[in-house]
């Protein structure tokens, strides 16, 4: 990898090391944890990043903004023990403090599908050595939202 280069993949300078959507995000994540640090602890810190991820719902595009609208009703339903706030920009659902799972606009990062992850804190270890970590949303069937429930559920086990 050399300096100076102005190859370095999809829309990426190797000087910067970045695409732009990745700095993008890395800043808002920055300004995610500023945040989060002047806030402190406690009920007003709770309600703020909820406020922060609804605000940040709002601000989706029509067809994510349905997604993630159900994606934080589920996730607030099945599992009330994570806190919602904001991770890497997008809605996050954290307990201590550690993202569970997250929900992505595709629209937003200018892919072609949402998507709904889990992170390593997630219980979804599986005996066979191979589960996944997240999932593309486009327009799931309510076989496909129970599903992702029980996944939520068994995530906080």
């Amino acid at each position: 990898m050399g300096t100076g280069s102005k190859s370095g993949g999809k829309g990426q300078s190797s000087e910067e090391g970045f695409s732009a959507q990745e700095r993008v995000s890395i800043k808002e994540r920055a300004a995610e944890l500023k945040a989060q640090a002047r806030r402190g602890r406690g009920k007003d810190k709770a309600a703020a990043d909820e406020a922060d991820v609804l605000a940040k719902i709002a601000q989706m595009p029509e067809s994510d903004r349905v997604l993630a609208e159900r994606v934080h009703a589920i996730v607030t339903a099945a599992a009330p023990e994570l806190a919602p706030k904001l991770y890497y920009g997008q809605p996050g659902y954290a307990r201590k403090g550690k993202v569970v799972c997250f929900f992505r606009s595709g629209q937003m990062d200018k892919e072609r599908y949402s998507t709904f992850g889990f992170s390593m804190q997630a219980n979804l270890d599986d005996a066979h050595g191979l589960w996944p970590t997240s999932y593309a949303l486009t327009e799931p069937s309510e076989q496909a939202w129970e599903k992702l429930t029980e996944l939520v559920k068994q995530a906080v086990s």
